[in-house]
Parts: C-alpha cells; structure tokens; sequence
C-alpha cells in the first residue's frame, strides 16, 4: 500500500491549493527556439570547412593571438583567414601547412571534429541496466536506458526509468550538478525541489535546476514510475 500521512504536510496544502492554470484557461504562450530541429548541414564538404575553422580559432585562441598576429605569421590576409575560420572557404594544402607551423600543431590536427564518430545507443524494452544512485533505497529502482560518455556536445545525459513500490523505504534526497527533467508514467507523488513541492500525476512533468535538493517526498499512490533524464557538463563527468 502507498504510505499515507495523517497529519499532511503545509507544504503540500500549500500547493494543492494553488494549482496551475490549466492550458485552456491562459494564452498560449510560444518561445521562439534557438534551433531548427529540422535543420540539416548543406555537403560533407561544407561540414569539412566548418570542422576545419573551429579548430583554427581554437588553436588560435589557445595562442592567445589575434587573427591580425596570425595573417603575420602566416602570410595570409586577414579576410582569408577571416573566410577560413567561420567556415565559408576550403583551404588548400599550402594554407594548411602554413597555418599548422603558425599554430604549432600537424595538419591532421584540423580534422580533427570532422573525423570523429557520432554515437547513438540503442536499448530494447526491459534492457535497461539496473544502477545503484547515491541515496538509493528499498524499493528504488533505477534503470539506466542509455550513456554515451565523450561526445562533441560537451554535455553528458543520462536517461534513467525510475519505479517505486509498494516497497519502497524512507525517500532519498539527491543533489547535484546540472539539470533534470521528470515526467511521470504512473502513479502519483508529490516532488520536492528546494522548498516546493510540487503534486505529480501522469502526464505531468518537472524541469529544474538539479543543484537544490530535490526528490520524492509523498508517495501517493504506488506503484510509481517516471522518466528522469538528468544533463550535466562533460567536464564534470566522474
């Protein structure tokens, strides 16, 4: 049975008794999206120029040198190199040259993001890889459905399925760096992120800033389950 508090908490009333406005009763609002998801890159070509000028500028910036320095050092101009490193021009073998003893890094140095290999995992239904988190209890169970370490976003996401049971012992409180995104399958709980508390049902989702302590803090009704994908820098990893 879900464990059930006599004496509920404030807290809980509290945001019980100030529901969201539902969709229908609040002008939609539409945030433009830094992105196309639909976008695609025009020729592998044109990816090999961008590939190429990223590298130039971050060699050079790890210089700390001007692109002015650089047209001096080179012998090139500065609206070729300007051209070179936002990717409009492919430069030739004699350039390359001439900017990899400049940079005092190899040619193939340049190619580097070109060449390297973009994952993707797959998982199948009930495949997932049981994990043990830091504060996890009886009745927790947390089933990874995917990792992919390096990468060139520089950002690591770890999708985890989460299921409650009857089972399950005291709540645990996690914190840490990043962001997290929930969204509830089953059941219902109520979630706690820094001193709110928020009553989830399915369909319902919460995005929050992971560094406030955060986790469930009710059990409504088990047995519960929800998606927790949780984002954080590549740098941080491990």
């Amino acid at each position: 049975m879900a464990k059930k508090s006599s004496d509920p908490k404030p807290g809980v009333a509290a945001a019980k008794a100030k529901p969201l406005p539902k969709a229908g009763d609040r002008p939609a609002i539409r945030t433009p999206l830094t992105q196309n998801p639909h976008a695609i890159r025009d020729t592998r070509e044109k990816v090999l120029e961008v590939a190429i000028g990223r590298e130039v500028r971050a060699f050079r910036k790890k210089l700390g040198i001007t692109v002015a320095d650089l047209a001096v050092a080179t012998d090139i101009s500065l609206g070729m190199l300007s051209k070179i490193e936002n990717g409009i021009t492919s430069p030739s073998l004699t350039t390359l040259q001439a900017l990899s003893r400049a940079l005092g890094v190899p040619v193939t140095a340049f190619f580097r993001r070109f060449e390297e290999e973009r994952s993707a995992v797959f998982v199948k239904a009930g495949e997932g890889l049981d994990v043990e988190r830091r504060g996890t209890r009886a009745g927790h169970q947390y089933n990874l459905l995917g990792h992919i370490g390096s990468n060139t976003s520089g950002v690591v996401v770890e999708p985890y399925l989460i299921t409650l049971t009857e089972d399950s012992d005291v709540f645990p409180t996690f914190q840490h760096e990043g962001m997290e995104f929930l969204y509830m399958l089953e059941g219902e709980v109520v979630y706690r992120h820094g001193s709110n508390l928020y009553p989830m049902k399915p369909g319902d989702s919460l995005f929050f800033d992971a560094d406030a302590p955060h986790g469930p803090e009710q059990l409504t009704r088990l047995p519960m389950r929800y998606l927790s994908i949780i984002c954080y820098p590549q740098s941080s990893a491990g």
